[in-house]
């Protein structure tokens, strides 16, 4: 049963990755169904991400040069998740899962060691309460230090757009939100 004193975001941090095997080929297939069935029996509480890790590849056939997916572990699925009776079974009973991956029926979750060098990156969303015109200081990256005017917002993509004073003249520069400050 989920507390409801705890916020979303309470649960998120408290939930750990999982690795859950699937039968070969059946990755997406088995991602869109328990993405489906998390919306569709309401346990967005519990289950928060289900992710393929896959990388890019670039192939070469009769000179041209194609940049492919390949997935990094064929027949595996890794799910962030909060682990209680509703939600394993929920995984555990999707079409095309054979299992956690854990001694038994008990899923031993990823440490944050092994989380990173899957290359799962940890998102931080922290909403930013900026507006045309503000002015914002750049706190990370090669405009670190110098002072701004936001011009656009782009929330969904995280960026902002902003005229920095650099040599004497107005430069437009795009930043990420995690990148700047507002004064």
């Amino acid at each position: 049963m989920v507390d409801m004193t705890e916020t979303r975001e309470e649960r998120v941090k408290k939930a750990k990755w999982y690795v859950v095997h699937t039968y070969s080929g059946y990755e997406n297939k088995v991602k869109a169904n328990i993405e489906k069935m998390v919306e569709n029996r309401g346990k967005i509480d519990d289950i928060f991400e289900v992710i393929v890790p896959t990388e890019e590849y670039v192939e070469s056939k009769s000179g041209t040069k194609k940049v492919k997916e390949r997935k990094l572990f064929p027949g595996y699925v890794i799910v962030k998740m909060i682990i209680n009776d509703e939600s394993w079974y929920l995984v555990r009973n999707t079409r095309g899962v054979t299992g956690f991956v854990g001694p038994g029926s008990k899923p031993v979750p990823l440490t944050d060691k092994e989380v990173r060098a899957l290359g799962v990156q940890e998102i931080v969303v922290s909403d930013i309460d900026l507006k045309i015109k503000d002015a914002i200081k750049v706190i990370a990256g090669p405009f670190e230090s110098f002072i701004g005017t936001v011009e656009s917002i782009n929330a969904e993509k995280r960026k902002v757009k902003v005229y920095i004073s650099m040599f004497g003249r107005e430069t437009l520069v795009e930043l990420d939100f995690d990148q700047i400050e507002k004064l």
